[in-house]
């Protein structure tokens, strides 16, 4: 499965949150930190989701960029 995982630059630090996966969220202080971080909250989120008897949400978004000129 692989999940869209959204990450914002902040004025010292990098967030990120999965938006099929609500309360999957992290924040470091570099992109590549960032997403490190995420790969393993999206793991380990999903291990706890299944421990505790849940369903696991599947994969829903999709994201793209888009172009403009400012």
């Amino acid at each position: 499965m692989k999940y869209a995982v959204v990450y914002e630059r902040g004025p010292s630090n990098w967030s990120a949150f999965v938006p099929d996966l609500p309360g999957c969220i992290g924040a470091a202080e570099t992109l590549e930190q960032c997403k490190h971080l995420m790969a393993e909250a999206v793991e380990f989120h999903i291990e706890c989701l299944r421990e505790d008897g849940e369903s696991v949400p599947p994969p829903t978004c999709e994201v793209d960029m888009v172009e403009v000129v400012a």
